[in-house]
């Protein structure tokens, strides 16, 4: 498997959207994205969970510290096709706080497969995502004011995206969030904020092809020691 991360002439953006109802406000911002991406040439994969009945529980042999790890077949497969992407894409809602359970899911049977306690620990290279990048979109129905109110925004930074920036040596963490997503919405307000993702996956793709000397990644380590 090639670990690379693509020449800039064919970047790869992986993007995982959560959400399960197909016309979601998620699912629209996913769409705006990838548009984005494509019109500037770049490859964009869509990996919609709830679409795809992907299961988030995790087996005991897919514990890396089990004596009879393996990977499933369903996990191979997907490391398979999100291999050689520079950006990885998050977007879900918040719900009671924090990512839904099948994005945790995806961390845990996916990005982390094999990848133990020690190897965050010791900050060990990760083949699929060392010197990648990753961008959240996440929303909720609360305002930013009861969010910040409430330590939600600052416990999902901290808890979830700098946990996962440190422990898989991620060179970029960002994070966009949509308050106040409700049903009703006024089409204008939903227009203003479709803008903000697409100017996101802008800055996105600018920053992608302005990146001189891209590395080539080590050679894989075994994972999970």
């Amino acid at each position: 498997m090639d670990h690379r991360i693509p020449d800039r002439s064919d970047l790869k953006h992986c993007v995982i959207l959560c959400h399960p109802d197909p016309d979601s406000f998620c699912a629209a911002v996913a769409d705006r994205y990838c548009d984005v991406v494509r019109r500037h040439g770049d490859h964009v994969i869509v990996r919609d969970l709830y679409q795809m009945g992907f299961d988030p529980v995790l087996r005991a042999a897919e514990r890396p510290t089990s004596p009879d790890f393996r990977l499933s077949a369903d996990v191979e497969d997907e490391l398979g096709l999100i291999a050689g992407t520079a950006q990885f894409v998050f977007i879900y809602p918040l719900w009671f706080g924090t990512p839904p359970a099948m994005l945790k899911g995806y961390v845990e049977r996916v990005l982390g497969a094999g990848f133990s306690h020690r190897a965050v620990r010791d900050q060990q290279f990760h083949p699929i995502l060392s010197g990648r990048n990753l961008l959240s979109f996440s929303s909720s129905g609360s305002s930013w004011a009861w969010l910040n109110e409430k330590a939600a925004w600052v416990a999902l930074r901290h808890v979830f995206d700098d946990y996962l920036a440190s422990a898989f040596s991620l060179a970029r963490c960002d994070h966009v969030h949509f308050d106040c997503i409700v049903d009703g919405m006024k089409p204008r307000f939903v227009r203003e904020q479709l803008l903000r993702a697409e100017q996101e996956a802008e800055k996105i793709c600018a920053q992608l092809h302005h990146r001189p000397g891209v590395p080539e990644a080590r050679p894989q380590q075994p994972m999970g020691i």
